[in-house]
């Protein structure tokens, strides 16, 4: 069975956090300090209630347009040293986005990946059984995973599609990588369902399309691909 990259290898585990009645001064504080671009919010129990983020404090402000990262970053400086902020509104509880979207340590990375795509998100707190929060993963992280070389996903698929394709020879197919797109040429046999080793591909990390040229009949070809696998 091929082992993909899960969400718990590559999560940072000391994760900074708030509470709904953290103030929008000591938000802005633990922001800067940390570097970071947004935080959790969790309740008494450690379970995630949502996650504020750069963009919500400087909407609160009153910013407009796109400010670039260091221009926010100064602007929270700046109330940290002398700006207190007080009132419901500008509290975690009150700025915060939620419900928040989460993943579970045994994810697979490129699942988590689509989920930020999808959701238009840079983090996703990582919570256990019980939906507490045990962890943090941002697109950084993840696209550590993505940076392989063709080579290396390649060699990946290979080993993907003689663990998927019992009685398959992968080492009879062409499989070329390019930017981290699959082709996969050559006869697969009449015995064998074509879309195996396509399927197969799709579920490598860093694979980000796969074109099919395979037939069951001995004749080269292109075949339509299947779509990428339903989450």
């Amino acid at each position: 069975m091929v082992q993909y990259r899960t969400v718990g290898e590559v999560m940072t585990g000391d994760v900074v956090r708030a509470h709904p009645g953290t103030s929008f001064k000591e938000l802005a504080r633990l922001l800067t300090t940390h570097h970071i671009g947004g935080m959790p919010v969790v309740d008494d129990d450690d379970k995630v209630v949502g996650v504020v983020s750069l963009a919500d404090l400087t909407r609160r402000q009153g910013a407009h347009g796109r400010p670039g990262r260091g221009r926010v970053r100064g602007a929270l400086g700046r109330i940290v040293r002398v700006r207190p902020v007080a009132g419901p509104a500008v509290t975690a509880g009150g700025l915060m986005s939620s419900p928040a979207v989460t993943v579970h340590p045994g994810q697979r990375v490129v699942d988590a990946a689509r989920i930020m795509e999808r959701r238009h998100i840079d983090r996703l707190p990582v919570v256990d059984e019980e939906d507490r929060l045990i962890g943090i993963t941002t697109r950084r992280d993840l696209l550590r995973v993505f940076l392989r070389t063709d080579e290396e996903i390649r060699e990946a698929v290979a080993v993907a599609v003689r663990a998927d394709g019992p009685g398959l020879d992968a080492a009879g197919l062409r499989i070329d990588v390019r930017d981290g797109i699959v082709t996969i040429e050559g006869a697969a046999g009449p015995e064998i369902d074509t879309t195996v080793p396509l399927r197969a591909a799709w579920r490598v990390d860093g694979v980000v399309g796969v074109v099919s040229r395979l037939t069951a009949d001995g004749r080269d070809g292109p075949s339509a691909p299947p779509s990428p696998p339903r989450r």
